[in-house]
């Protein structure tokens, strides 16, 4: 079993090692990120240590079930296999350690979030499994009262093995069982280990073990595993609301691994991403850690979720950290009360600000010393500013604001030339993002723009700024024209250093209003490169003449900043590329162009943002034309690269995602109950910008691509795809096709509707309904006569309320649903504007001949992609109008 040794993100790294600086900061990351420890085995971790050997038995045996979706018969086997490595570390557990295992099975029920992915709809439950193991002292009878919860998920989507979601972390949770029973009989708290299922279609399985299952009730701190790629360092992403958690961890991690900027872009909703870390702060109201494996994004739900490309040292990282972590949080005699009223007010005010330096020290405070210390800081800038501007009287302003619009320039030619370039990339590459495979063209293409744009418009401001200071010391007679002339250069070149400052002075005080945690960025940014330069260029003599920047004031300015940041903006920009592959979650619904401009638009912003110092050094110097002819001949080769196809968009590793879906579409057949027009249909498409023209060469069987024809799948639009007509009337029958039947129509002084539902065995569906004519609803399962969702104000988004449905292989089919209309007649009279009540799709387990046949076909740079809100390989449609 061979695997990878070098980050797959390595390459878009070192592609920045060509200059001084980008050598720096690629050491830098390969420090912070790429640095792994070695894997142990289980001799050389001993009784009581983490062995990634070991974890690795685990995970290989996970994979080699296959993709193990929820429903499926892998899942089942998956979640045996884990019971079984669970009971034989009951047998095997240290004598003073108590070890119990409980196979859970989860009722049905509802998990309705009020924010982030999942707002708007209701996520509905049934016949779930789960594997819960609890570990405490023997002898220590209030253990039980206090637990601290580690949880992943066992279930993966249809399209992938999972080796990083979640086999690796599942894995990496059984070693450290193991280790843990084996030192129980020192701790003070017991630690429940979760291995739920339901995760991938909706958080359901850490909802239903949170608000069913006993032990539930004496938890008090929540741990999350989670991936959003495959190996690298799991590092902490969201942390908290009490700062206890990230505190104990940084004190005890051997290699600990966290950003507060991640959980800000997270928390903002930049990241479309959902964890079961979300069901425990938010459902269960704990606190805690929540980590991830980013590296190499791209693979996330695809094919390439496999155990050949995890990384070396990536389970004995999180192992070592995780059970050093638990060890010392279980034994420790203090525990935070994060339950009552006045502990959840005071965290409010005390949430933690953390990142860690190289990867072995974790820096950690909290938001009110920060907001003391950037107040203080804000204060003082303001202070010296003012100060300087109030001596050096209209001269000084004039000259601060031209220095400024220098840095405005800078941002609008960066952003200028770097979109430009993204705005064309897709009019001249088959692909719009044809560096998705090979991150480092990105350096040519938008850096190499966005860094000559820079240069540009800050020469332009450079140009008045020395104009205007001409002008004023033309008035000094005593100077010769040509001391003059050299004097303000070098006064210009110190306004436009001192203007970088002012830049981050200004995200200083913008991220300290609104309490960004990643403010210290900008605190860095501002304070070391300003105190550097006031200790070796500020003079408090008027009469010295000024002389050029010191070399020294750059380097040793930007040292802490570029050694605090310089990774993490790396490992940023990897993470923006690799997110390329399922940017397009309707897809077609946006521009070819829109993925460009988000990573032209986020190196621009971080050339500018970073190299404010550095370029105010160039314009006085002999080196400009080099590094403008050297910046274009960069671009030039890279744009040689990407039209000569010599390094391809997509390869087998880094696949472009796409959807292969059997559908038969029953929408708007339902007069007189009776099935009409029923259409069956192939549909291909990917939620990776581009057209579909080299796949559907390759594939034939008589696709045709376009706008043509939208395809509804209820969760999402298909805005451009291919649909093929060729052999897709069979496998199926009219009997599959699920029902929506109106069952009693009430029209008193207040209409009510009862639908009933037949899914015809399907137990993964999502139905919408239309909340501009209902305004509430209650839904039951037939069979079972259980309220599932009950009557109760409910959101919505875009004028549905989506109910997801995902459950076990004998979750319920049939249910009722019983509507609350807004008025006693719709208000909808053209049927062609006319939108339906209900939308219903089902998806069955099973794949035709024909999409079988696809799939053989499909090119080996294409690879299925999975989520909660998609269809599997087959799936039908149904609706039921407003005016049934």
């Amino acid at each position: 079993m061979q695997r990878r040794r070098k980050t797959p993100s390595t390459a878009f790294q070192a592609s920045s090692g060509n200059e001084g600086s980008s050598k720096s900061t690629d050491a830098i990351y390969t420090h912070q990120f790429g640095n792994m420890p070695e894997p142990l085995t289980a001799e050389q971790a001993g009784k009581r240590g983490f062995s990634e050997i070991e974890a690795l038995k685990h995970v290989k045996a996970l994979t080699e079930l296959g993709p193990h979706p929820v429903a499926s018969e892998t899942l089942d086997s998956a979640v045996q296999y884990v019971l079984a490595a669970c009971q034989t570390i009951q047998k095997t557990a240290h004598w003073e350690v108590d070890v119990e295992v409980d196979f859970f099975h989860a009722n049905s029920g509802a998990n309705r979030l009020v924010g982030g992915l999942f707002m708007g709809r209701t996520l509905v439950y049934s016949d779930l499994k789960h594997v819960v193991m609890r570990i405490s002292p023997k002898y220590v009878s209030e253990a039980r009262e206090l637990s601290i919860l580690v949880s992943s998920h066992i279930d993966t989507v249809f399209s992938t093995e999972g080796a990083g979601d979640c086999s690796s972390c599942i894995a990496v949770m059984m070693e450290l069982a193991r280790g843990i029973s084996q030192w129980a009989h020192g701790l003070k708290r017991s630690i429940i280990f979760l291995f739920n299922t339901g995760e991938e279609e909706g958080l359901n399985g850490a909802h239903s073990f949170i608000t069913q299952h006993p032990w539930s009730e004496t938890i008090r701190m929540a741990i999350d595993l989670e991936a959003m790629g495959i190996g690298g360092k799991s590092g902490i992403f969201q942390a908290g609301p009490h700062p206890w958690a990230i505190e104990r961890f940084a004190s005890v991690a051997k290699y600990p691994s966290g950003q507060t900027i991640a959980q800000d872009l997270f928390s903002s909703g930049a990241i479309k991403s959902a964890t079961d870390f979300q069901v425990y702060k938010e459902v269960a109201g704990l606190s805690g850690l929540d980590f991830a494996y980013v590296d190499n994004t791209a693979v996330y739900h695809t094919k390439n979720d496999k155990i050949a490309l995890l990384n070396e040292g990536s389970l004995q990282h999180l192992g070592e950290n995780m059970l050093a972590f638990l060890l010392d949080v279980a034994a420790s005699p203090q525990f935070p009360q994060t339950h009552t009223t006045e502990a959840k007010e005071e965290t409010s005010q005390n949430n933690a600000i953390y990142f860690d330096i190289l990867g072995t020290y974790m820096v950690i405070y909290h938001q009110k010393f920060a907001n003391m210390l950037h107040t203080s800081v804000i204060l003082q800038s303001l202070l010296i500013w003012t100060t300087s501007l109030f001596m050096g009287g209209f001269p000084a302003a004039a000259s601060l604001a031209l220095s400024c619009l220098s840095v405005l320039l800078m941002w609008v030619f960066a952003l200028g030339f770097s979109f430009l370039a993204a705005f064309f990339l897709p009019l001249i590459s088959w692909s719009p993002v044809p560096y998705v495979s090979t991150p480092w063209l990105v350096v040519g293409l938008f850096a190499a723009p966005a860094f000559l744009g820079a240069l540009i418009g800050q020469h332009l401001g450079y140009l008045l700024l020395r104009k205007y200071l001409l002008s004023v010391h033309s008035r000094r007679k005593q100077l010769s024209l040509a001391v003059q002339v050299e004097i303000v250069k070098f006064e210009a070149e110190r306004w436009l250093y001192k203007a970088g400052s002012f830049q981050w002075l200004i995200l200083l005080i913008l991220g300290s209003y609104y309490k960004i945690g990643s403010s210290y960025l900008a605190l860095v940014w501002l304070v070391s490169p300003a105190f550097t330069y006031g200790f070796l260029e500020a003079t408090l003599t008027p009469a010295r003449l000024p002389k050029p920047l010191k070399l020294a004031t750059l380097l040793l300015g930007l040292a802490v900043p570029v050694l605090i940041s310089g990774g993490t903006f790396i490992r940023l920009a990897g993470i923006v590329i690799g997110s390329l592959v399922r940017l397009d979650r309707n897809p077609g619904g946006t521009p070819e162009w829109l993925g460009n401009f988000a990573v032209a638009g986020f190196i621009a912003a971080l050339l500018c943002l970073t190299l404010v110092y550095l370029l105010a050094y160039v314009h006085i110097s002999d080196a400009k034309m080099a590094i403008t002819l050297g910046t274009l001949m960069l671009f030039s080769v890279s744009l040689a690269v990407v039209l000569s196809g010599v390094v391809p968009p997509f390869t087998e590793d880094t696949a472009r995602s796409v959807n292969v879906v059997h559908v038969v579409d029953a929408t708007g057949n339902f007069a007189e109950g009776k099935q009409q027009n029923i259409s069956s249909y192939v549909s291909l498409f990917s939620t990776t910008p581009g057209k579909l023209v080299k796949e559907v060469e390759q594939i034939q069987e008589g696709f045709v691509c376009g706008r043509d024809k939208e395809v509804d799948f209820v969760t999402f639009s298909v805005k451009y795809g291919c649909l093929t007509y060729k052999d897709a009337g069979s496998d199926w029958s009219e009997s599959e096709i699920p029902k929506l039947h109106v069952d009693n129509d009430a029209k008193g002084e207040e209409r009510i509707t009862r639908v009933l539902i037949d899914t015809k065995g399907s137990v993964r569906w999502v139905l919408a309904i239309n909340t501009e004519e209902i305004k509430d609803f209650k839904f039951e399962d037939t069979k079972n006569s259980e309220e599932l969702i009950p009557m109760g104000e409910k959101g919505g988004e875009d004028g549905w309320h989506i109910i997801q449905f995902s459950g076990g292989k004998n979750a319920p089919t049939l249910f009722d649903l019983t509507l609350q209309w807004r008025r006693t007649g719709s208000t909808q009279t053209s049927k062609e504007e006319q939108r339906p009540l209900l939308k219903l799709r089902t998806d069955v387990f099973k794949t035709t001949a024909i999409t079988k046949r696809i799939l053989m076909k499909l090119p080996r740079w294409c690879s299925l992609f999975g989520k909660s809100t998609s269809p599997h390989t087959f799936a039908f449609l149904r609706d039921l109008p407003v005016n049934f």
